[in-house]
């Protein structure tokens, strides 16, 4: 059986422009124009499923209320915990620890944020969520309102690409990708689709 998995990447945050992984800012009014742009004004999905922070989950309300439909919050599709880079902007990086900002950037998972989460636990989470998602919609279309590192892992993974490759998959605020997930023996199988 094939869920029909929809993400939406938040918008653009009132505070914007350096890493944001555990901070919780809000949307400013051109981020909520991105999603409202984005997802248009056709319900196509069964279920809303967020993350809880506020720059996925208020607009992840809105949209349930207006066509409705259930919406249901977890934890486990939070951005990558950047530890101590949270709300530092790469180029600042740049300037101050420019080597373990590019070993981070050529090789995520072997070098994480220092203090951050280790990439690792962050996909294990990532498909935990997604084990949770599978059992509870597949056969049906589900929109989850999360956030980039969430949409670049199954992003990369649906291109062919190993997960360890993921920050080369690029998503723009308020972007929307529509995948195909099935059971392929203990694994999955990730497909883009068209969007509907």
């Amino acid at each position: 059986m094939t869920l029909h998995l929809h993400l939406l990447r938040h918008g653009e945050t009132e505070l914007g422009g350096g890493f944001r992984g555990r901070l919780d800012d809000a949307l400013t009014e051109a981020g909520w124009s991105q999603m409202r742009a984005s997802v248009g004004e056709t319900c196509r999905w069964s279920a809303l499923v967020s993350s809880p922070l506020r720059r996925c989950a208020a607009f992840a309300e809105e949209l349930a209320t207006r066509h409705g439909l259930p919406l249901s919050l977890d934890g486990d599709l939070r951005e990558l915990d950047f530890g101590h880079w949270e709300g530092i902007s790469p180029a600042t990086l740049m300037e101050s620890d420019a080597q373990a900002l590019g070993r981070f950037w050529s090789d995520p998972y072997a070098f994480p944020p220092p203090g951050g989460e280790p990439l690792q636990a962050f996909e294990a989470r990532v498909f935990n969520a997604l084990e949770r998602l599978y059992h509870a919609h597949a056969g049906t279309t589900v929109l989850v309102v999360t956030h980039g590192g969430v949409m670049r892992l199954l992003g990369a993974l649906a291109g062919g690409l190993p997960a360890r490759r993921l920050l080369e998959v690029a998503v723009a605020h308020g972007e929307y990708l529509s995948l195909e997930v099935t059971r392929d023996g203990e694994g999955w199988r990730i497909q883009p689709t068209e969007r509907q």
